[in-house]
């Protein structure tokens, strides 16, 4: 006898269920919409609906009444379609018309936190032309939802979704800004921290209050005995600062987790009155203009006994869920994993499984980023071509963003299996990288600081601004111009690789100015003190920014014109596009990384890095390698001198982008 196919059998459960929930939620619908609006969403029902109703299924079908968890659901996307303004419909209509716009080689993100950058959300909006002058298309603010009074974990302890920060404005101010962006043809993209609240949440107050209900909200336990077993397979996020993962509380009369502090519970995703409330508060800022929803510590989102609860495939599940229900109100928006993990795991987050799912459309190349510093202390690109080859592409309608620097700490994601591959310690290169970047290594340019050393497995890692951990503070206290040249090519290099490699590429705040550490940002602010991640997230420099468009500060002034060539180059430059895939290439020489960007139309881009303080060649094999010829133009130094004794020529310290004439 046939049997049915699995997927058969789901689509018809679905289809099923659709058809038990689909009158109530179309009348509701035509209660707030347009006909012409009603149909839309119905459309967009029907496409997303199996995916939606898979995941619920498996995450509740065991425990809870789905078609009561679907209809609950459905009456918030209801809520959410009546909420919608017209324009936000409009930018709907085109961005499923150029669903790829995000893939486009003319995106750039900047990231900020508002008050550094400007004061308040009035203030960025003041600031846009400093960003368009950049060339920037894509502005991610990070948190600036109202926290809770300091210590807030740099804003990541959320005490009420629905407010901005009182000392950054107002939620009429948020949208006031989306607005402005959005005439200026640039994305807005905002944190929401989803895997835990603050202490003080309306929902933990409650909770301490005694409500069952929201005591359900949180995972808390009434002694040590489940919290202990599950501590066996854990790891501590910030063992220096809050080490373990649970608290006792005396107002619960229990142990509440808490991952990363004390005052940041962990929410029951097993509970799905937790799930549908989050999503209220993703769509909720999809309606106040946000193109892009960085979700913050989503690999936590699930807890298993037995496991280090991360990347569970019950976390997958809630992100695919949370996307496809988004994509039937609001599909200009879209989702940022923020997920530093493993290579492997890190690309499922984009949905790339044995059964694609779509997930997120942005993940953080968080390997790009750290293999760029590693390279650049070893002058050494073998570790970094390895780990690379290995990474696997993001699934079509996907890619990542690459970066130099960010507000966080660089944590050295260097794997034993990766490290043995091209004869190094994995262990010991991580402390060469530490002792490097903290200045005390043999010749080190760098000046840094160790932040989060776990006394236990000895590992850590690592904070300072871009330009002081290249050189550019050094050669300042030496007074030391050539010094400084090398510091700002390491710069250069490092966001040319960024660039071109794949993806979004986001320029952190500052760096376009090549800002130094602040050594003083205790004394700036005493709250800082314990965290030395203050170091990298300098105020923003005006006077300086002013000198810097005009050219009259040399420094500053090469480096913001830099940049500004970097990303007019990318924008002209249809080979990288973030549909294109990209391959590491070895090289027949160690300081010399190189790729190909593979363009359907346009053909291949090849890119080549010289880590190496002095200049270099390399055989013209990788030619072969990545599809081109001889014939060759160099996208960012047009005039200069490609190939020369029949061997690829990179001056000190050089990116080139090499496509055929």
């Amino acid at each position: 006898m046939a049997t049915t196919p699995p997927a058969l059998h789901r689509r018809r459960r679905a289809d099923a269920l659709a058809q038990a929930l689909l009158p109530a939620f179309e009348s509701g619908l035509q209660l707030v919409l347009e006909p012409h609006e009603v149909e839309a969403v119905l459309v967009r029902f029907d496409r997303w609906f199996p995916d939606v109703h898979e995941a619920i299924e498996a995450l509740y079908g065991d425990d809870h009444d789905i078609e009561a968890v679907l209809g609950n659901l459905l009456r918030v996307l209801t809520a959410a379609a009546a909420a919608r303004s017209d324009e936000l419909r409009r930018r709907d209509r085109r961005r499923e018309i150029d669903s790829d716009w995000f893939l486009d080689e003319r995106m750039v993100g900047y990231v900020a936190y508002a008050d550094r950058y400007a004061g308040s959300l009035k203030g960025v909006r003041d600031r846009l032309d400093h960003l368009e002058d950049l060339g920037v298309t894509y502005l991610h603010l990070l948190p600036l939802l109202q926290p809770r009074p300091r210590p807030n974990d740099g804003g990541y302890a959320v005490q009420e979704y629905r407010e901005v920060d009182e000392r950054l404005g107002t939620m009429a101010d948020l949208e006031d800004l989306a607005e402005a962006l959005h005439e200026r043809d640039m994305a807005l993209c905002v944190d929401l921290v989803v895997n835990h609240t603050a202490e003080e949440h309306a929902w933990a107050q409650a909770a301490r209050a005694g409500d069952p209900i929201y005591r359900d909200y949180y995972r808390i336990f009434p002694d040590r005995t489940v919290p202990d077993r599950y501590e066996e397979t854990l790891w501590e996020v910030f063992p220096h600062i809050a080490p373990g993962n649970f608290t006792w509380r005396d107002d619960l009369q229990g142990w509440v987790w808490t991952s990363f502090n004390t005052y940041q519970w962990d929410l029951n995703y097993e509970n799905p009155a937790v799930f549908t409330e989050m999503l209220d508060v993703i769509l909720f800022l999809a309606n106040r203009g946000v193109d892009a929803i960085r979700l913050d510590a989503v690999p936590f989102l699930w807890k298993r006994l037995g496991t280090d609860c991360q990347n569970l495939d019950e976390a997958h599940l809630i992100l695919q869920a949370w996307r496809g229900l988004t994509a039937i109100v609001a599909p200009a928006t879209i989702f940022k994993a923020e997920a530093i993990v493993a290579p492997g795991e890190l690309v499922k987050y984009l949905g790339a499984r044995e059964r694609q799912r779509p997930e997120c459309q942005l993940a953080y190349n968080n390997q790009l980023m750290v293999m760029s510093w590693s390279s650049l202390a070893s002058r050494d690109t073998r570790l970094m071509t390895h780990a690379l080859s290995r990474m696997v592409s993001p699934p079509p309608g996907t890619t990542w963003v690459t970066y130099v620097r960010c507000h966080d700490d660089i944590g050295w994601a260097v794997t034993d299996e990766d490290a043995w591959a091209v004869g190094i310690n994995a262990y010991d290169h991580k402390d060469f990288l530490n002792q490097f970047y903290r200045g005390e290594f043999p010749f080190s340019f760098a000046k840094g600081e160790e932040f989060g050393r776990n006394p236990e497995t000895g590992d850590a890692r690592m904070s300072g601004s871009c330009a002081s951990l290249v050189g550019v503070e050094q050669a300042l206290d030496l007074e030391d111009d050539d010094l400084l040249d090398q510091a700002l090519r390491r710069m250069e290099l490092l966001y040319g690789i960024a660039m071109a490699y794949g993806g979004i590429p986001l320029i952190w705040m500052g760096d376009e100015l090549a800002l130094l550490n602040d050594w003083d940002y205790a004394q700036h602010d005493p709250a800082h003190a314990g965290d030395n991640r203050w170091l990298h997230r300098p105020e923003m420099d005006w006077a300086l920014a002013d000198r810097a468009r005009g050219s009259e500060d040399v420094l500053a002034g090469r480096m913001y014109a830099a940049l500004r060539r970097l990303v007019t180059a990318r924008a002209a430059t249809p080979h990288l596009h973030g549909a294109a895939p990209t391959q590491p290439l070895w090289t027949d020489r160690a300081e010399v990384f190189a790729f190909v960007r593979r363009h359907p139309a346009e053909g291949p881009l090849l890119g080549l890095a010289n880590f190496a303080d002095v200049g270099t060649s390399i055989d013209l094999g990788v030619l072969g390698a990545a599809g081109l010829g001889r014939e060759l133009y160099d996208v960012l130094s047009p005039d200069s001198t490609v190939i020369q004794h029949d061997r690829l020529q990179l001056d000190r310290l050089q990116v080139r982008w090499l496509i055929a004439t």
